[in-house]
């Protein structure tokens, strides 16, 4: 067996092998002697049929058995020849010659990559600058405004006064276009809010100034991008009766069982405390806005332009190829059949996703190591609970949530995705703005 290994650059090698007659007979002959153990074969008792037998009547498995292990050996005397350990190849090898010998030797040609070695110390001159976000007396007023008006009381207004704003109106509607009515534009009892934006834009303004027992008709235009097509567009007119109106009646200072429910840790809540809360709640908010607009993209472009190694090829191989399968299912029918009789047009999108490809592969090692130089980790109950949160915030079953993602082979990215966030608010030191 004869070796020639070369490396390309830190990351990557190719190597040349020729395994000879001899070395492929007797790794076939080991096979066959194994299989032969435990054999049964007609005329010959069980384990006692001869060698030759074997090899002829089990040949594919024994030629694809003995090139594996023969293919194993290689790489392991390839790593030796390299100096490099088992741990840091990465990635599948790249076969790129496979050829048979007419002496009855083998040439095998591939390529192999290796976990690439980074140097960090660029890190610090990656974070980009920014504004710690103040929170305003305004904000905070509007907030535990909003707290309060979810725990508001409704009571029905008796007094002879005009539909307002923030009122509730209960009302019945008839909806026309051309003086026809149409699916959906009438109901009776109807409780709305007005200044909700529940309903398209001009109706509940219409209502406005409205008494108990009026009828108005309000004219209103469906939006160009209504659900509906039949009505998208469309000039449409209302016909609307109140029959009652509602307003909220906020607690003017909360009282310790009402601020209880939303700070449940302190022993005896104040007002005070609550604008505490809703300050820090605001400049979260507002911290992970600047986080996903700006700082994030910016980090993460500073590190692939001024962190610099070697890529290792077969992952970015890897990672164009799973790119070039998720174009397809976005392509027709007839798309894919043009690109399987056009290889030229193949190539040609497989190189247009190259750069994405390096761009993504060399991120994720920049991740990974920066992780592990942080001590980042992030557990199975975290992502777990992740998941369930946004199903919570979708309105759909957490449990059927987490099964889809699993199917889809898409929580290793979620768990990747949640370490590069926790990482970079380290590093950017967001934490301590909290």
């Amino acid at each position: 067996m004869k070796i020639k290994a070369t490396k390309v650059d830190s990351a990557n090698a190719k190597v040349e092998a020729k395994v000879s007659k001899e070395k492929v007979e007797e790794q076939e002959t080991k096979i066959a002697k194994k299989i032969a153990k435990d054999a049964k074969i007609d005329g010959f008792r069980k384990g006692k049929a001869p060698t030759g037998v074997i090899k002829k009547l089990y040949k594919d498995n024994i030629e694809q058995d003995s090139v594996s292990q023969i293919f194993q050996e290689l790489l392991k005397n390839t790593l030796s020849e390299l100096n490099e350990v088992n741990e840091n190849l990465i990635g599948e090898p790249h076969i790129t010659e496979y050829k048979k010998v007419d002496d009855g030797s083998i040439d095998i040609a591939f390529e192999i990559s290796f976990r690439p070695s980074i140097d960090t110390s660029k890190v610090k001159e990656c974070i980009p600058e920014y504004k710690t976000p103040r929170v305003t007396k305004k904000e905070i007023d509007e907030r535990v405004k909003q707290i309060l008006k979810s725990s508001a009381k409704v009571k029905e207004v008796n007094e002879d006064r005009q539909l307002q704003n923030e009122d509730i109106a209960n009302i019945d509607f008839d909806g026309y276009i051309d003086d026809k009515p149409f699916d959906g534009g009438k109901a009776e009892g109807y409780s709305l809010e007005i200044g909700s934006g529940s309903f398209i834009p001009g109706f509940e303004d219409g209502m406005i100034g409205m008494k108990k027992g009026e009828t108005r008709d309000i004219k209103v235009t469906f939006p160009k991008e209504y659900g509906s097509a039949e009505l998208a567009g469309k000039d449409a007119v209302f016909k609307v009766t109140l029959h009652k109106i509602e307003e909220k009646v906020m607690p003017d200072i909360p009282d310790e069982e009402l601020l209880k429910r939303f700070l449940p840790d302190i022993e005896h809540p104040t007002k005070e405390d609550l604008e505490k809360q809703v300050k820090k709640q605001i400049k979260q908010e507002k911290l992970n806005k600047i986080y996903l607009e700006k700082l994030k993209p910016a980090f993460t472009q500073a590190l692939i332009e001024k962190l610099e190694f070697d890529l290792p090829k077969t992952v970015i191989e890897q990672e164009v190829e799973m790119s070039f399968k998720n174009s397809l299912r976005e392509k027709g029918e007839e798309e894919i059949k043009n690109l399987q009789n056009n290889p030229d047009k193949v190539d040609e999108i497989r190189k247009s996703l190259e750069s994405d490809a390096q761009e993504s592969v060399k991120l994720t090692f920049i991740v990974d190591e920066l992780a592990k130089e942080e001590k980042i980790e992030v557990n199975d109950n975290e992502v777990i609970q992740a998941v369930y949160y946004e199903a919570m915030q979708q309105g759909q079953d957490p449990k059927k949530y987490m099964e889809y993602y699993q199917k889809q082979g898409l929580l290793p990215a979620i768990k990747m995705a949640m370490v590069e966030d926790k990482l970079f608010s380290k590093i950017l030191k967001l934490e301590e703005e909290k």
